[in-house]
């Protein structure tokens, strides 16, 4: 697996986690240097790759361009902030029907308001279409747990039964029905003061597009 940070946060986290990077962005530290990074490994590619990206509000332009700029077609469920909607089965079904090589479904929580950070929810085992994509899934969760915490220095969830970042779960639909490796992200705790500040940050926004983008191709890389 390979790992790029940028900044003094991300390589803060690795270091209390005892994880090595194996690359880090020289300053000034943005987007930028990460892509040249990103662009000089030989094994990071998604060409040719799907990407399906579920969203609610409004599309994350930063996250579609990464993930474009690096040779993926994305599949959007939603392309605009109107209304609400499609329902569970046809999220599902977008992907299913695009053979998306990758699905993933961004959220923010709504936990208790003590607790704080994020958490990558992968399917669980359930008699079901799922049940077939559920060990890419889960190593799509771990791709995109390592690279959210990495890229944007938060921790896991503290309010979960587990603190590792990954929770699997059978009663989702989004999940269930869904034929192609899929996980769902919440990015943070709306009822927590502090998680909410950072998620109504644009730039914060835009270091989680990143990481996510940074995510999806370690997995199709198989890193």
């Amino acid at each position: 697996m390979t790992t790029i940070l940028r900044g003094p946060k991300p390589l803060a986290v690795f270091k209390e986690w005892g994880v090595k990077p194996t690359l880090v962005a020289p300053e000034p530290n943005t987007w930028r240097e990460v892509l040249a990074l990103v662009d000089a490994q030989p094994n990071l590619s998604l060409a040719s790759q799907r990407v399906a990206v579920q969203e609610y509000g409004v599309p994350n332009v930063s996250l579609i361009a990464g993930l474009e700029a690096r040779g993926a077609t994305v599949v959007l469920t939603r392309t605009s902030d109107d209304g609400v909607g499609p329902c569970i089965d046809e999220r599902a079904r977008i992907g299913n029907q695009a053979r998306a090589d990758a699905a993933i479904s961004i959220h923010a929580d709504g936990g208790p308001a003590t607790g704080t950070g994020f958490h990558v929810i992968r399917p669980a085992p359930m008699g079901g279409p799922v049940d077939a994509v559920v060990e890419p899934s889960t190593r799509l969760a771990q791709a995109i747990r390592t690279a959210f915490a990495a890229g944007t220095a938060t921790a896991p969830a503290t309010y979960l039964s587990t603190q590792d970042g990954i929770v699997a779960r059978s009663d989702l639909g989004g999940l269930n029905l869904s034929t192609v490796p899929k996980v769902f992200i919440e990015t943070g705790n709306m009822r927590n003061a502090a998680d909410a500040a950072r998620l109504g940050d644009p730039a914060f926004r835009e270091r989680e597009a990143e990481a996510l983008a940074d995510g999806l191709q370690r997995f199709l890389s198989g890193g």
